[in-house]
């Protein structure tokens, strides 16, 4: 992991709430234009928690639908390079152009997820997905959520 993911990584062990979560994640990362964390709800839905960059009409996602949806089904990682040739992606603004989610998971129970858009081409690799993987045990490690 880079140095500068490690700061950052730090700085998220100072905070117990994922609002500070998203926003140290979306000031600290260039390219992570949106980042929010949604929420396993009722009735096989995600719901959209805290977040930070453009408002979105995607509140409520249900599972197996778009980019977002896949990651609550099957618990892993999806790294899109380049969201205009991925089907079924749910459009949160015409910017994006690359995406990344990370399921969040406790004692193999998916909890949420953390979300990353960029209006950046190819923005994501795998010291990325190491990042945000490593937020996401920080997350259930300090209780964040349920």
């Amino acid at each position: 992991m880079m140095s500068k993911d490690l700061e950052i990584i730090e700085e998220i062990k100072g905070t117990d709430n994922l609002e500070d979560v998203c926003r140290i994640l979306h000031q600290r990362k260039d390219t992570y234009d949106w980042v929010g964390i949604y929420l396993v709800g009722e009735n096989h839905r995600l719901e959209l928690g805290p977040f930070v960059g453009e408002d979105t009409e995607h509140k409520e996602i249900p599972f197996g639908s778009g980019v977002c949806g896949r990651v609550a089904v099957d618990n892993e990682t999806i790294i899109v390079d380049d969201v205009s040739r991925e089907q079924e992606y749910l459009s949160c603004s015409p910017k994006v152009k690359s995406e990344i989610v990370v399921p969040i998971i406790k004692d193999g129970i998916m909890l949420g997820e953390i979300d990353v858009d960029s209006h950046t081409l190819n923005a994501f690799d795998n010291e990325d997905e190491a990042l945000l993987k490593e937020v996401a045990d920080l997350i259930v490690k300090s209780d964040m959520i349920g």
